[in-house]
């Protein structure tokens, strides 16, 4: 028996439909996989940032920034913090000092390098940001609610195993002499 295709264009208005508007049947499915990937992803973010704006009066970036320090309780180098956003220095410390203004981090010299700064949650910033954190949460399963818990995991190792293919996809090569 043969299962009646997904169709989502019928599924979806013309707004909602956005990056997948344009595939057509003929263009590659490792292409149209990459256009749903980047819809769903921009649609689940679209949606946070604008709860965590409404609810919590608070930016994405921010909300980020605080889980890296919630996760890192003896603090991080602002360095480290940078790195792990994947942002540049100059936005961790312009987010630094917006949170330390408003008491939620604190900014102290780094006993190891005095150029450099440890931050972490001050006990305010703590207690707000799991306040946030446990909403988010509950937003992220209300949001993959309509998969079934066998459809999360399969989706979940299916990506695991891209993010694998495209980490070795991104290694550079080895000159021949090297492989020898």
């Amino acid at each position: 028996m043969k299962r009646a295709r997904f169709d989502l264009a019928r599924l979806l208005d013309d707004q909602s439909i956005g990056m997948e508007a344009g595939v057509l049947d003929a263009d590659h499915l490792s292409l149209k996989l990459w256009l749903r990937l980047l819809a769903c992803s921009t649609q689940v973010e679209t949606e946070i940032r604008r709860r965590l704006r409404e609810r919590f009066g608070i930016s994405l970036p921010r909300f980020d920034y605080l889980a890296q320090l919630h996760r890192h309780p003896e603090g991080l180098r602002m360095n480290t913090l940078s790195r792990f956003l994947m942002v540049t220095g100059g936005s961790v410390t312009g987010l630094t000092d917006e949170l330390e203004k408003d008491g939620l981090v604190a900014r102290d010299d780094d006993p190891e390098d005095r150029r450099s700064y440890v931050v972490r949650l001050t006990a305010p910033g703590r207690q707000a940001f799991e306040r946030m954190a446990h909403e988010h949460e509950a937003w992220v399963i209300e949001l993959f609610g309509g998969l079934e818990g066998a459809q999360k995991q399969s989706m979940y190792e299916l990506l695991g195993r891209l993010r694998v293919q495209l980490s070795r996809a991104a290694e550079p090569s080895l000159s021949p002499k090297e492989s020898s």
